[in-house]
């Protein structure tokens, strides 16, 4: 498989998001003579307090845990290096894929999925919460560290990835999936044309993948360090046991911890080379001449074989038995819920507990703004800052 990847080097040169044919930003700016727009959208992401706070805002384990495991930082790191790796092979511009991989998961809350899934039930009255509108509000809103604007004002190309990496976000009646389109990304689109009826572009395509490979090979890396699942089990899965036997076979007294690495890294490259082999395949069958046609082929062009996908589909099952189901899994998920559940009844009953930057301007409790502006601040928050919060606000013993 090596020497059939090493072929294509350069394969999709053609396809690459040139910088110089940018649609702009929604606020005009002068342009840096010393870095192209998708450079400045990275640097962007990478100053913006949200981006830090990833630093404490975890995966699967509650801060706390230990400090070897995953964070959505150093996540969002991994899938960073991953779609660099891969668009400088292939040709496509790796700035604005470092930009995507970097920024994916700006909109995630505290607590990981626990703290996305209270956010969702308790906004289900209040239009809704949605991780990925959240990125979006975020990066168009949220951050205010610019005289002009509020946000970042990143480019076209940068918000239409952010927004749909994963796919397109809405079919001939409106909706994907029989689900409506989160408020704030409809809100946005009014104002700028984000074409959510199409495809990305192959930059934001290969992050997404990258963000697959990713997360598949550090939950094996995190949860076999837990101990929540054993050596041998993972053994017996396809394409992740082979590996593991053949790295042992030809290292047989290697140290635990070398084995796990070695085979991890075995296992993200061969991720990776399925990855550019089969799109390669798609290239040649579809025949798309520029980023535009990339948008307009109605399915996409960077993804699995058809039988790394259903190795892929084995990978996700294990781990969600045997890791994301895990009673110690479970009960920290469920202490988490309980707090961002707290936080966010008590806060829109009584939103003059909100800090003053964050009250200001409400219009009372319960109401759609406060909700909003509560789910807002919550989303915001590390793992640690939330602890530290409902304890001020509901521990007598704790100064407020």
């Amino acid at each position: 498989m090596a020497q059939d990847v090493a072929k294509l080097a350069g394969c999709f040169v053609s396809l690459a998001t040139d910088p110089a044919q940018s649609r702009g930003r929604l606020h005009g700016e002068e342009e840096s003579p010393t870095r192209t727009v998708y450079q400045r959208d990275r640097d962007r992401i990478i100053h913006c307090g949200a981006f830090r706070r990833l630093k404490y805002k975890t995966q699967v384990f509650v801060y706390g845990e230990g400090e070897n495991y995953r964070t959505r930082l150093t996540h969002s790191l991994e899938v960073s290096q991953i779609a660099r790796s891969i668009s400088r092979f292939v040709g496509l511009n790796e700035d604005i894929a470092e930009a995507l991989a970097l920024a994916h998961d700006l909109g995630h809350t505290c607590f990981g999925h626990a703290g996305e899934d209270v956010l969702q039930e308790c906004m289900a009255a209040y239009n809704g919460f949605d991780h990925n509108a959240q990125g979006l509000r975020i990066v168009t809103k949220l951050e205010h560290r610019y005289a002009a604007f509020d946000g970042l004002n990143l480019t076209w190309e940068t918000l239409e990835g952010l927004v749909k990496h994963n796919g397109p976000i809405i079919k001939g009646n409106g909706a994907k999936d029989g689900k409506p389109v989160p408020l704030a990304i409809t809100e946005y689109n009014a104002v700028q044309d984000l074409e959510l009826a199409t495809w990305p572009g192959p930059e934001a395509q290969t992050a997404a993948i990258s963000d697959d490979i990713a997360y598949n090979a550090h939950d094996f890396d995190d949860g076999l360090k837990a101990g929540l699942f054993p050596l041998d089990a993972v053994m017996e899965l396809p394409l992740v046991g082979p590996i593991f036997k053949s790295v042992a076979g030809r290292y047989p007294n290697l140290e635990r911890g070398r084995l796990i690495h070695e085979s991890l890294r075995a296992l993200i490259a061969a991720m990776v080379n399925d990855v550019i082999l089969e799109s390669h395949r798609r290239f040649k069958t579809l025949k798309p001449a520029s980023t535009a046609d990339v948008r307009g082929l109605g399915q996409p062009l960077v993804g699995f074989s058809a039988e790394m996908a259903a190795h892929e589909k084995a990978v996700k099952s294990f781990l969600f038995t045997n890791m994301y189901r895990h009673t110690r899994v479970v009960r920290m998920t469920s202490k988490a819920k309980r707090i961002v559940r707290d936080l966010f009844d008590l806060l829109l009953a009584e939103p003059h507990l909100l800090p003053d930057d964050w009250h200001a301007g409400l219009d009372g409790p319960k109401t759609l703004k406060t909700a909003r502006r509560v789910a807002d601040y919550i989303a915001g928050m590390t793992d640690k800052f939330a602890l530290d919060e409902h304890a001020r606000l509901f521990d007598p013993t704790v100064k407020p």
